[in-house]
């Protein structure tokens, strides 16, 4: 347990540039405290003691603005970071060398029993904001952008954008837990641009059936 609360800190230095020292770490981020304050959750979780558990990830809640199930199963050197409101169900795996930007979603789609939230491979990124919602994989190595909607299964080495959540890259360049999330790919964009070029052609083939009229 303190190999893993020392990875906690760790991870933190690796990610997060504004990081000085491990006394601060233990201060004042809230990512490390609501992780911390979880895994002791689970751990009353898997004894049974389900009110108890429940009561400790509320207050968790309360302090740190981050609502992790009791229930959630957290791998090693998982990183949130500021935090405020994340949500993480109960169902929900995370493997190791995950990290979660504010706002993100991980949750279910409804009222369905058993596995009902997503299954998180490893050295996934969220950017802020992203929601996934419901019982599917999120392959290894892959990016969730910012603000996209995550409905079904992400392959590995995938970077997904949009609402609904679209694949747009896949197997080409690695992807990595950067922290330039913000210049993921935008397939909205990127369709405008190519409405604009349609619209142009057609301007032009008009023009040219209008000269063609004239000399006749």
């Amino acid at each position: 347990m303190w190999r893993t609360f020392k990875n906690d800190i760790d991870v933190v230095f690796t990610r997060d540039p504004a990081a000085r020292s491990r006394f601060e770490v233990i201060l004042t981020y809230s990512g490390v405290h609501a992780i911390w304050l979880h895994r002791i959750a689970h751990w009353f979780w898997g004894k049974k003691l389900f009110l108890f558990a429940r009561v400790l990830s509320q207050i968790s809640r309360f302090f740190t603005g981050i609502e992790i199930h009791p229930g959630a199963q957290i791998g090693q050197r998982v990183f949130i970071d500021h935090g405020m409101g994340v949500v993480i169900g109960e169902t929900c795996e995370i493997g190791n060398d995950v990290t979660i930007y504010q706002g993100v979603t991980l949750g279910g789609t409804g009222k369905e029993k058993g596995k009902r939230h997503p299954t998180v491979e490893d050295h996934v990124l969220f950017a802020s904001g992203a929601k996934v919602l419901g019982s599917m994989t999120i392959g290894r190595n892959s990016n969730i952008g910012a603000g996209a909607v995550v409905l079904n299964e992400v392959p590995q080495n995938s970077t997904v954008v949009g609402i609904p959540g679209r694949v747009v890259v896949q197997d080409g360049v690695r992807v990595s837990d950067s922290l330039d999330h913000h210049q993921l790919p935008d397939p909205e964009n990127e369709r405008f641009r190519l409405l604009e070029k349609e619209v142009e052609r057609l301007r032009r083939e008009l023009k040219e059936l209008k000269q063609e009229h004239k000399g006749e």
